[in-house]
Order: structure tokens, then sequence, then C-alpha cells
């Protein structure tokens, strides 16, 4: 039992900060979700009371099967509709760190690197291994662009080498020597059994061992970035590259990326003054 003395007050207890939240479906706060996968059976019910049990075992309850689809005459592609009782406390998830370097204009890269190199900034990008899918190389590299950005080819202080798809990694190696690269990318859209990951892991390990007495990135060897829709579960270390850009990414954020990462850091501020005077001149 707690005494407490004549004219004290009890201690506030602590304000609560939590911010629950659980899936939107129909109306707000419902829990309800919607899945896909495959199964590796024949389309039926059967195969409808498979993909339910899995639902169940996943939490989802009740659920329902509002999509069913064979594909071929052994699987069966499902979409699955239904409630999940699990809450997630917002407040809890730490902000993601900021972009560690400003954007820059296309004017600002390019003064940025003449003043800084005095020469154009080489960048070979390729698809490599058996991918086909050149849509992501091509929307950073080709001046069409992507998001209503420019891509690197409008930059008239980068030189632009799209070797496009299914390039081997020794042929990707010889042709950033010839063009004595300062940067290489690489798009990896295809990832079925990791493939993306094994790619980039072997153009890494090649890059290295064709560059063995390079100090960093930009001090021996070209930088290495590579870009994609699933590479969110590694990191630069494990893969051996420079930089890794997921779904989205923007051709200004990777030229602002090879300016900070090749150019020496007084250049953007160079560039940025000016841009600033060009700019008053123009006034």
């Amino acid at each position: 039992m707690t005494v407490q003395t004549p004219g004290t007050q009890a201690p506030a207890q602590p304000a609560d900060t939590r911010q629950v939240i659980r899936p939107y479906g129909d109306t707000t706060g419902d829990g309800m979700v919607q899945m896909s996968f495959t199964l590796p059976v024949p389309a039926g019910k059967r195969a409808d009371a498979a993909a339910l049990q899995l639902a169940g075992k996943m939490g989802l309850a009740p659920a329902s099967v509002v999509h069913a689809k064979p594909m071929g005459p052994d699987f069966t592609f499902f979409i699955v509709y239904g409630r999940v009782g699990h809450l997630i406390d917002y407040a809890s998830i730490p902000v993601p760190e900021e972009r560690a370097y400003p954007l820059l204009s296309s004017q600002e890269v390019n003064l940025a690197i003449r003043g800084a190199l005095n020469r154009r900034l080489v960048v070979v990008g390729a698809c490599i291994g058996t991918d086909a899918h050149t849509v992501g190389i091509d929307a950073i590299l080709n001046v069409k662009g992507f998001a209503g950005e420019k891509g690197l080819e409008y930059y008239r202080e980068i030189q632009v080498v799209n070797m496009g798809a299914q390039v081997t990694v020794e042929e990707l190696v010889e042709r950033a020597k010839d063009e004595d690269a300062d940067a290489v990318l690489v798009s990896q859209v295809v990832t079925q059994k990791n493939a993306h990951l094994h790619n980039t892991k072997q153009m890494a390990a090649a890059f290295h061992a064709e560059y063995p007495t390079a100090v960093a990135a930009g001090m021996g060897r070209p930088l290495l970035v590579v870009g994609g829709p699933r590479f969110d579960t590694v990191t630069e270390e494990d893969l051996g590259v420079d930089r890794i850009f997921g779904k989205g990414t923007t051709p200004a954020e990777v030229a602002s990326y090879l300016v900070h990462a090749l150019l020496p850091g007084r250049a953007v501020q160079e560039a940025r003054q000016a841009d600033d005077d060009e700019g008053e001149d123009r006034r």
C-alpha cells in the first residue's frame, strides 16, 4: 500500500507516444490485406482450399480467394483477400537517413565536372548476365530519361556508353578499361533465384581483380553502381559495390551521386556559386 503525503501529488503517468496502425482495405483500420502467390498444383477447388489454408497459417482470417488462374497444367496463381489482426507502432519506426549529398541541377552537375576534371566524366552502363530488360538502364542513361527528368546523355559534361542488354562481365570490364571509365552503372531487373545478386557479386569481384592496386572508387578503379527493384535486402558491403539504387531512382539522383562520390567536395560549392553568378548575370 502506498501512503501519499498530504499536499503532494502522485507522479504523472508517462504519455502514450505510440501511433498504432493497421492495414486498410475497404474502411480505415479494418485490417484487410490482399496478397498474391503461386502454388505448384493444378487449378480447381482443391487448389483453392490449399490457398485458403496457407492464408490462414499466415494470419488471414477470414480469407477468400478472389482470383485463381491456371499457370500451365501444374501451377495456379492466386490472389487472396482477408483480415489480419497484426498492429504496428508507427512511432517506433526510425526515420530513414536523409540523402548524404545534395540533389543538383543538370547545370550544377556540368559546372562541377568541368571545374574539377576539365574533361567529360565517362560512364559505362549495361544490363549484365542474361538480363534483357533495358528499361532500368535506359531510364537513367538515355536522354528521354525518367519521371520527367532527362537521362545522363543530356548532361553535356558526361560521356555515356550504353552497352545494352545481356552483356557479359568480361565484356563490361574490357569496355570500361577501353573507355577509361570513371563509373560503371549496372541495372538488374531479373531477380529469379537471386540472379541479380549473383551477377552483381560476380561483376564486383571482376573489377576488384582487374584493379588490384586501387585504393578506392575514383582512385585506381571505376565507381561501381548497381540498381534494380530487389536490392533492398542487401548492402553495398554484401555485394562489393559502391552504391545501390532502388526502384524509383531518377537520373538527377544518380548524376548528383557521381559528383558527390568522384569529385572533391569544393566542386559542388564552386558549381553552385558559379550557377548563382550566371543567374545574376542573366537577370
